[in-house]
């Protein structure tokens, strides 16, 4: 690929941005950042977003690690990241893809759907926490990339985001266990209302705290098939 050589790795105080303009120094360009959320709840989905910055006066100020923001401040990154992107895109893998295929290779999977959900095609990919095998362009997987990388961690606010409003509206299908407030992630309140009601369709059953009470609900565990991730989550996407 044109462009000069890629020798240095950016200097801690080089902001957010560093990564994304070395490697456009190098002719790498556009760069996307990919991540997840949910991977670590027993209930709901998983989410992968996948984002490429404007670069220039199309930059995005304020952008952090997703989990160290506030939810409102979260939701105005959210509005302003889908309106002024140069490409986005979200994926949601469903619960029971996660029990029949596994947490992480249905990551893995819906890392590479949601870059190939972006309208505009990376030149480089930067992935929070794991790498993604078989893609067509270099990537490199950075540890904590969401607090390093403006692209990691403007798809971290639309993964979350995404994902936060999916829990909330199960919340209104489930209201016994307070997806609303904790978002299915393990809580002392999310394990008692588990211990009362039993798990719902939404849990994950391959988790152990949810299989151990499997036999208080009525519900039964979706037939387990080899292959892929079913594609029947949502993907959604669009460019600014």
């Amino acid at each position: 690929m044109k462009g000069r050589p890629l020798r240095f790795t950016p200097r801690r105080d080089a902001g957010l941005h560093g990564y994304e303009r070395a490697l456009q120094h190098a002719g790498f360009s556009p760069v996307a950042g990919v991540d997840e959320a949910g991977r670590g709840a027993c209930a709901g989905p998983m989410v992968i977003g996948a984002v490429i910055l404007q670069g220039g006066r199309g930059r995005i100020e304020g952008l952090s690690d997703s989990k160290l923001l506030t939810p409102a401040r979260r939701e105005e990154l959210y509005a302003e990241i889908t309106e002024r992107a140069y490409a986005w895109s979200a994926v949601v893998v469903p619960c029971y893809d996660i029990d029949r295929i596994g947490l992480h290779r249905c990551n893995i999977t819906g890392m590479r759907r949601a870059l190939a959900a972006l309208d505009k095609r990376p030149a480089y990919v930067l992935s929070d926490g794991f790498p993604v095998p078989g893609l067509e362009v270099p990537s490199l997987a950075m540890i904590k990339g969401d607090q390093v990388a403006a692209c990691v961690a403007a798809a971290s606010i639309i993964a979350k985001v995404t994902r936060d409003r999916i829990m909330v509206d199960l919340h209104d299908r489930y209201p016994a266990y307070g997806f609303d407030v904790h978002k299915g992630y393990v809580t002392k309140a999310h394990g008692a209302a588990l211990v009362e009601h039993g798990p719902c369709p939404e849990h994950r059953f391959s988790y152990v705290n949810v299989r151990a009470l499997r036999n208080n609900g009525a519900v039964a565990l979706v037939e387990e098939t080899d292959g892929e991730v079913s594609g029947e989550g949502r993907t959604e996407g669009a460019r600014a």
